[in-house]
């Protein structure tokens, strides 16, 4: 039994009603609670502990609005038309064959969809400028029926767009500390666009070769360092010891030299902190933007002190280019995909795998 208090034309009541949990595997920042006649699906605030980022209230488009809901962001589901602001949830629609319900983009640079790309050239998905500062009378014109964002800690809201009264989904599952809980999320998305059943089965795809991949790695008789990403400007941001990247290298049958850190982030580090951590590390594993695969050359002329590291001295450096794979667009939620990859890499010795989709050799 659970008791919500709602808000009516500033009248507080109070809905008593039986719901039925929705169970999660993996996922640990979302729940999911089904009434009838409607859905609440509760995201957890990732950095104050208790706390609710945000409520809400799905109900089906052909059906009345029930006269005692809890309080929340009321949700008519399925959604038509959404603004995207990022391009990981593009590709997450395309994935459930619902591109059609994309009829707005923010930051059209970053989005390498060439099918977005050609919609928003043809006219049929309109461009909505900035992310960090959208065109709001662009937005308004598109009737949308939601807004897809990514939240931050401490980010002070979302502006003007909180005013214009469509529905804001914050996208939070990147702060999910597990792979597969992360990519557990496209079941609540499953649910926003009326492919419940779709979004769960490719979702248990995605657990079964996830799982598989990780038993095919303890077979491995070695168990690799691996040194991830490289300086940017005068840090050098590695992943956290309880970030989903951090937890995937174990999951390949590696080491991760920052395993006991408890951040699930990034953490800042001089370059020097880094060397004295990692120089030994056997394997390195970066991620840069280019048009051809980098080279050795090309890595130590951007920091000399690249060469004191082992993997660049035995040249097991390995580069994913961001320009010219799907990387950000399909890693997030299909963590098989890349742990594949981390596996080949780590283990050439073992058999079974699917070639590299993401990183190749340092030329």
């Amino acid at each position: 039994m659970t008791l919500f208090s709602a808000c009516r034309g500033g009248q507080t009541s109070s809905v008593q009603a039986e719901g039925d949990t929705v169970s999660f595997k993996y996922a640990t920042q979302l729940s999911v609670v089904r009434y009838d006649g409607y859905v609440v699906a509760t995201l957890k605030n990732p950095w104050k502990e208790g706390m609710t980022l945000h409520q809400y209230v799905l109900i089906p488009s052909d059906r009345e609005v029930p006269s005692q809901i809890p309080a929340g962001t009321v949700i008519r589901t399925p959604l038509k038309r959404s603004v995207m602001f990022t391009t990981v949830h593009c590709a997450m629609l395309m994935s459930f064959d619902k591109q059609d319900c994309i009829s707005g983009v923010a930051d059209l640079k970053y989005i390498k969809i060439p099918w977005i790309q050609d919609q928003v050239l043809h006219g049929a998905i309109t461009d909505v400028g900035d992310g960090m500062s959208p065109v709001i009378e662009k937005i308004i014109d598109e009737h949308p029926d939601a807004l897809f964002l990514s939240p931050f800690e401490n980010s002070g809201g979302y502006g003007k767009l909180e005013d214009i009264d469509i529905p804001i989904v914050e996208c939070a599952e990147y702060m999910e500390t597990s792979p597969l809980g992360r990519a557990e999320w496209l079941r609540f998305y499953g649910m926003l666009f009326g492919c419940e059943a779709k979004a769960d089965s490719l979702f248990n795809v995605i657990d079964q070769n996830y799982n598989q991949l990780k038993q095919l790695a303890q077979k491995a008789q070695t168990k690799p360092t691996v040194l991830v990403d490289k300086v940017t400007g005068s840090v050098w941001y590695v992943p956290g010891g309880q970030s989903t990247i951090g937890q995937m290298i174990r999951d390949a049958g590696g080491c991760y030299p920052w395993a006991d850190d408890t951040h699930s982030g990034s953490v800042s580090l001089p370059f020097e902190a880094v060397l004295e951590k990692a120089g030994e590390a056997d394997i390195w594993l970066f991620r840069y933007s280019g048009q051809h695969d980098i080279t050795y050359q090309e890595l130590l002329s951007e920091h000399h002190g690249y060469g004191q590291f082992s993997a660049v001295k035995n040249q097991r450096a390995f580069g994913c280019d961001v320009e010219r794979s799907y990387f950000y667009e399909e890693s997030p939620f299909r963590p098989d995909w890349l742990l594949n990859d981390l596996i080949g890499i780590l283990h050439p010795e073992l058999s079974d795998l699917a070639p590299s989709r993401y990183y190749v050799p340092v030329k």
